[in-house]
């Protein structure tokens, strides 16, 4: 009869420890529990069955942080593509109800849709580098360059847009000698203007952008892209670099581009297992940055 009893209330206080434990993981797929070696001890089981919950709550919020980036980058793709087609088709409506026999109207709103259709591209474009990017189904052609030569190059392109705003394109220093790097020079090319284009684009009238290239460590350089521009909140910064994020939603559409350009930027350097950074102070200017592999 004692036994009875003993055998009673010890599987009364195993039943007690197990609900406990069921009632902690809930409703969650407990699969993995199959996976790792079951204990005869009640308190490391209850500690592992504890540690197994908060590893699945955390999947299912990171899961949950997805879908909802998801549904963004999905809202984003067709607010961009929406908004030039729907330019061109305006102008294009009104060139169909008669327009077009003005030959100053026909002029000027065929190359109003013509900007349209270029943003269009441009989105499109970007979009499939970005896809192509982290599907790693771009091929990098590494090659030896002198990083300078190349910042001077993409200097000469944006000048035009720099007089523009008599913005000053220049260095932090005199480099007389070459600075040796060795990258994909096209794509560092695309980064050089990506960076160099915005800080024209959100810099102010009559100010500077300066490009300095910096011992990192052994084996690397880090390029800097400094400017006094407006500068960026804090808020925005651990965002800047996601697909379609505007600090300014309507005047970033307003200066043109795809808002992918830092997208791009970032995605480029991870190809290429390098770094990108930012530091900008609201009001003051932003200082863009990223490492590149140095040739000895």
């Amino acid at each position: 009869f004692s036994f009875i009893i003993v055998q009673f209330r010890v599987e009364k206080f195993i039943y007690k420890r197990v609900k406990k434990i069921y009632d902690e993981v809930s409703l969650l797929d407990v699969q993995d529990l199959g996976r790792n070696k079951i204990t005869s001890d009640m308190e490391t089981l209850s500690k592992e069955v504890k540690k197994f919950a908060e590893d699945k709550r955390l999947e299912i919020e990171m899961l949950q942080i997805r879908e909802e980036y998801r549904r963004e980058f999905l809202g984003n793709v067709a607010h961009e593509l929406k908004t030039p087609l729907f330019t061109v088709q305006g102008y294009l409506l009104t060139l169909a109800d008669g327009a077009i026999d003005d030959k100053t109207i026909r002029d000027k709103y065929l190359k109003r849709a013509n900007k349209g259709v270029d943003r269009l591209i441009n989105i499109v474009t970007d979009l499939d580098m970005i896809s192509k990017l982290e599907s790693g189904n771009l091929n990098l052609k590494f090659e030896k360059f002198d990083i300078i030569r190349l910042v001077q190059s993409v200097f000469e392109l944006l000048e035009i847009k720099a007089k523009r705003k008599n913005i000053y394109l220049g260095y932090s220093k005199l480099y007389d000698t070459p600075i040796l790097v060795r990258a994909d020079r096209k794509r560092i090319e695309q980064v050089l203007i990506n960076l160099i284009e915005n800080s024209i684009k959100y810099g102010k009238q009559g100010g500077k952008t300066i490009v300095s290239v910096q011992n990192h460590s052994p084996g690397q350089f880090i390029v800097k892209i400094i400017d006094d521009g407006e500068g960026i909140k804090e808020i925005h910064i651990p965002r800047l670099f996601e697909r379609f994020y505007r600090v300014d939603q309507s005047r970033s559409r307003e200066q043109g581009g795809s808002g992918l350009g830092l997208s791009i930027v970032k995605h480029i350097m991870e190809a290429h297992y390098q770094q990108v950074f930012v530091e900008s102070e609201f009001g003051k200017g932003s200082t863009f940055s990223f490492t590149i592999e140095k040739v000895e």
